[in-house]
């Protein structure tokens, strides 16, 4: 597998940008070093850049953490999140998944994503006994996120209860200033090895890189490239999706590879996967 320095050598090839935000924009704390100087480079050259992330908040949420983080929002031109799909899921019912779901909810996941629920989306209860459906949105940080088990006693209540569970972030771990923190696909699997229903919104699934396309102006899919770090979701969606596919070395993969992998260990792993990026990426830089 071919690994890049940088996306300049193929900055002309594309139209359309669709980045992940925790892995390969910033770490969860800060931009990775050269990414604004990529952003800017792409912008100058006309390109439309969109970020998408399977955070489990709405996209306005996201911009504000951005915002903190220092990153101008004229480096890109949208955000599309987990969340926000949720939201409009939850929000029109139009998907018959969600159409066949009630209004109470019982969440788990910290208050600071409850914006997926936010203009009367869905109603939160305590009670699995007085709840429609289980919303998940991840751990919350104050309760040791690196393992699920906490969470087992209430994900067994709301089991015993049937309650379908809508999971609001399918990723299983992210990296957060360098520590690997489990996210609420972890907690989704559990509840499946429950036996009970789970719908997970977000990457892996093609459908979510449709708002994604119309937020880029919908471009022609063989000019749109897709950087991530996650062969199971990011590389294996954007590909689902008609999408090419840069693998970014950085997050998870720098975590479960190391900072310098070979070429031939990478592609074994994306075999493995079953995904075919064009390239590795060792960092979004310039």
């Amino acid at each position: 597998m071919e690994i890049l320095d940088g996306i300049a050598t193929i900055a002309d090839r594309y139209d359309g940008y669709v980045l992940d935000l925790w892995g390969v924009v910033h770490d969860g704390r800060k931009p990775y070093p050269g990414v604004p100087e990529a952003l800017a480079e792409l912008k100058a050259r006309g390109k439309a850049v969109c970020f998408l992330t399977n955070a489990p908040r709405r996209a306005w949420v996201v911009a504000q953490m951005l915002d903190r983080m220092g990153l101008d929002r004229a480096l890109y031109d949208g955000i599309m999140s987990s969340g926000e799909v949720s939201w409009r899921h939850l929000k029109d019912r139009r998907d018959p998944w969600f159409a066949g779901l009630g209004r109470r909810c019982v969440h788990i996941g910290p208050e600071r994503d409850l914006s997926v629920v936010e203009d009367g989306a869905a109603e939160i209860v305590t009670d699995p006994a007085q709840a429609d459906f289980l919303l998940n949105t991840g751990p919350d940080d104050q309760r040791g996120p690196t393992s699920p088990e906490p969470y087992r006693a209430m994900l067994e209540a709301c089991a015993a209860a049937k309650l379908p569970m809508v999971c609001v972030n399918p990723d299983r771990a992210v990296m957060v200033g360098g520590r690997k923190v489990i996210c609420a696909g972890a907690l989704a699997d559990i509840y499946l090895d429950l036996g009970c229903a789970v719908r997970e919104v977000g990457k892996p699934d093609p459908a979510v890189y449709e708002p994604v396309l119309e937020l880029l102006g919908n471009p022609q899919r063989h000019r749109v490239v897709a950087i991530g770090d996650t062969p199971h979701t990011d590389l294996a969606g954007a590909q689902a999706a008609g999408l090419d596919a840069l693998w970014a070395l950085t997050g998870l993969a720098a975590e479960a590879h190391g900072d310098d992998p070979s070429p031939s260990h990478l592609a074994a792993v994306a075999h493995k996967e079953g995904v075919r990026p064009i390239a590795a990426l060792r960092s979004l830089r310039w």
